[in-house]
């Protein structure tokens, strides 16, 4: 009997069950909130993700996708670059011993640009097609040399003149990819990240609420906020430099992971910030709910994101912080819109926060703002699901 469904193979996550990311997560939701039954997901996972989960098997289920482990060597920066080619090629192999009808392989983000025209031709001999989301500017992450840099900008080019479709997360990066490399003609479509909109189950009373705030001597609603890795890139120098010029006198609470960490101790080592007890690092939050009602129960939040695409974080800000401060850059304003306050990078952030600290201003400011309701219509996981099994089942 002929198999009727849609095949799609997704390539680039570390995998599912999602421990941490982005794509990850991502891929968890797509396939845990999935309706249309039609559609037959193949996820590409790395054995050390699988492993963390107690999962042994070369191949496994998960929320009804047909998983399969990739091993990957540690060979440093280069294991992503592996792993991709490696779950690529296992595949292909998959969908032609399968005999798929005309299979989908979608790859997130561009890290195989050099090697992806061979495979891109087995695709084809197969009558799939290539299906590439190119995240966001990676080639201009600070924490990359000249030659790396380079690497991933030309990666990008040629990820984008081989792909049948690039799904983008951000309509700026969609705008990007159209003018810069134009030449290709590319084939774009925008379909936003997803966030989970619901509230924390969470109270006051609750034991690890306690235990965390008692912990971390920090006061609920007195309290800055803001999680993400901690990396040049998201601006962490100058949130910190401008919240130690503000007076105010909440603290400025930060979520990330610093261990071994030599950003961490060049910034401790320039800006002093060790001097400032308001300023808090607080290590990482693995318990989702626990995080929601920090975010929450925070004053304001900050984010400082500026490499592309639509960032994880700031939709959750957005969706559970009261008051947001972003880096005024396209890619949080077509997210935030008129939901939430902006600040350049030439200092006006340290007068925001004191401006808010005034109560008459903040009134005024508080004002000014429009609800965050499209959130729900724009970025919920059931409108973002609804809009990719459209898009797998209509091409």
């Amino acid at each position: 009997m002929e198999d009727k469904k849609q095949h799609v193979y997704i390539i680039g996550a570390k995998g599912i069950p999602a421990k941490y990311g982005g794509f990850e997560t991502f891929v968890e939701k797509l396939t845990e909130y999935q309706i249309n039954r039609h559609i037959q997901y193949h996820v590409a996972c790395m054995t050390e993700n699988s492993a963390r989960s107690k999962i042994t098997d070369k191949h496994f289920e998960h929320n009804d996708a047909k998983c399969f482990n990739i091993d990957v060597p540690n060979i440093g920066p280069a294991r992503a670059i592996y792993y991709d080619i490696a779950a690529l090629k296992y595949a292909i192999k998959q969908a032609k011993s399968n005999q798929d009808h005309q299979p989908i392989f979608y790859v997130l983000a561009c890290r195989i640009g050099p090697f992806v025209g061979r495979l891109k031709k087995q695709i084809e001999d197969l009558d799939g097609r290539l299906f590439i989301n190119p995240d966001g500017h990676e080639w201009m992450r600070e924490k990359w040399n000249y030659l790396v840099r380079r690497y991933w900008k030309y990666s990008e080019r040629l990820m984008v003149k081989h792909a049948d479709l690039l799904i983008c997360d951000s309509s700026n990066i969609e705008k990007y990819i159209k003018e810069e490399y134009q030449q290709y003609k590319p084939q774009t479509t925008y379909i936003a990240y997803g966030t989970d909109l619901e509230k924390s189950k969470l109270t006051e009373k609750s034991t690890n609420v306690i235990k965390w705030f008692r912990e971390k001597q920090v006061q609920p609603g007195n309290y800055y906020l803001v999680v993400g890795r901690f990396v040049p890139e998201n601006n962490y120098e100058i949130m910190i430099r401008e919240f130690m010029k503000s007076n105010t006198p909440k603290d400025f609470v930060l979520i990330t992971n610093i261990e071994k960490n030599k950003f961490f101790e060049k910034l401790k080592r320039e800006t002093h910030f060790d001097t400032d007890l308001r300023i808090k690092f607080v290590g990482t939050v693995y318990d989702q709910e626990l995080l929601k009602y920090i975010r929450e129960n925070a004053f304001a939040y900050l984010h400082g994101h500026e490499v592309g695409g639509t960032n994880p974080s700031l939709l959750e800000a957005l969706g559970y912080t009261k008051v947001n401060l972003l880096l005024d850059v396209g890619f949080n304003r077509e997210v935030g819109r008129n939901s939430a306050f902006y600040w350049k990078k030439d200092g006006n952030l340290n007068r925001l926060i004191s401006d808010l600290d005034s109560s008459e201003k903040m009134s005024s400011m508080l004002n000014e703002l429009e609800d965050n309701s499209y959130l729900a219509e724009d970025f919920s996981w059931s409108q973002i699901i609804y809009l990719y099994e459209k898009l797998m089942c209509n091409i």
